[in-house]
């Protein structure tokens, strides 16, 4: 398996109302991630990207499949799949790029 550098590993982060609600209450952020990223190098990557020495306390992932979508008797593809990372900070560190 090739290395990633680590600018590559972090893909987007995905906004969304229930995002929002876990960054507000719970300090969890969601991102888009590498599909070969593994959690070492997830935590490595937000803990180099973001500014103000910020600690990450847990990484969970997960693999969201593709959607598929019917055009009459034929199947196509919605979208594809792709790998999302739910980072935890600890508690008193922000990022505040969600903030805003």
């Amino acid at each position: 398996m090739a290395e990633i550098h680590v600018y590559d590993v972090l893909i987007r982060p995905v906004i969304t109302e229930k995002s929002n609600i876990m960054s507000d209450d719970l300090n969890q952020y969601v991102f888009e991630v590498h599909p070969d990223a593994n959690k070492i190098q997830i935590k490595e990557a937000v803990e180099l990207v973001f500014p103000n020495d910020i600690e990450v306390a847990k990484v969970r992932t997960m693999i969201m499949p593709a959607k598929r979508g019917l055009r009459g008797r034929r199947t196509f593809l919605r979208s594809k799949q792709w790998k999302k990372a739910i980072v935890t900070l600890k508690p008193g560190h922000k990022i505040e790029l969600f903030n805003l």
